[in-house]
């Protein structure tokens, strides 16, 4: 299955700044306390974007982890290069395709993350394969993505903003059904967390940032429900209207992440 999709840089890091300002949790600590990396780990961040994971298992090891971090992006890689630069080259940081052969020999890694980027794979078994064939006996890997309850009040405004039906999303769709089911079906165990984070917007604004992010006209997942510049523009406004009522009515707009993190023992 093909997913032609990609979330643009700066849609991402939005979205990303907008869970650390109004979440009321940090998924950063929950992942860490999750995997307790250790100094002496080998670690790969597929996936990994602009360096995020990368620098926390860096920290968290006092730099004492060998790192690598890979992604298909070029300009994430930029962004995470830059992170890298200011840490004094700490990790690794390469080209990798989740949907072609890693570049490594059996066995190499204690620990392997993939962090909301899984289910873009074109071949879900595939790629779990892959991933559990460089990790050693007893490795770990560690993925997240939205479960199916994943932020109802971002559908629910957009619904009652234009009528329209949502589309399947690749992560709340395939996370918990196809990752989970290819990750059983390839580790010896596979342990399943959840994290729920409510983010609580006490104005229309930060809320209507969000699913600008979501919904830019590039996205190709939401194509029915707008074609070109005017028509999303129309559509914002529409869901600005909704919002606003939601928040007159409710006195704030709570918008709970939840979140699935699996583990995979080898």
């Amino acid at each position: 299955m093909k997913i032609d999709y990609r979330e643009t840089t700066n849609d991402l890091l939005k979205r990303i700044n907008i869970h650390e300002e109004f979440g009321a949790r940090d998924i950063d600590e929950w992942m860490l306390e999750l995997l307790e990396p250790k100094v002496d780990d080998k670690i790969l961040d597929v996936a990994c974007g602009a360096g995020k994971q990368c620098k926390l298992y860096h920290e968290h090891t006092k730099g004492k982890a060998e790192i690598t971090g890979g992604d298909v992006n070029e300009e994430l890689l930029t962004k995470a290069r830059s992170v890298n630069e200011e840490l004094g080259n700490a990790f690794t940081l390469m080209p990798l395709d989740f949907d072609k052969r890693f570049p490594f020999d059996d066995n190499q890694f204690d620990l392997e993350s993939c962090c909301f980027a899984i289910y873009y794979a074109s071949d879900i078994p595939a790629t779990i394969k892959e991933m559990h064939r460089v990790l050693k006996p007893g490795g770990r890997l560690f993925t997240s993505g939205p479960l199916p309850a994943n932020k109802q009040l971002f559908y629910e405004i957009i619904t009652e903003a234009t009528g329209m039906v949502i589309p399947p999303m690749p992560g709340s769709s395939r996370y918990e059904s196809e990752i989970l089911s290819a990750m059983k079906a390839t580790f010896a165990k596979v342990d399943v967390n959840v994290f729920e984070n409510p983010l609580t917007f006490p104005t229309v604004e930060p809320f209507i940032a969000y699913v600008r992010a979501s919904l830019s006209e590039d996205r190709k997942l939401w194509g029915d429900l707008f074609n070109g510049a005017d028509e999303f523009e129309a559509v914002m406004t529409k869901i600005t209207e909704a919002a606003q009522k939601r928040l007159e009515k409710d006195g704030n707009l709570v918008m709970t992440k939840v979140v699935g993190g699996f583990v995979g023992i080898k």
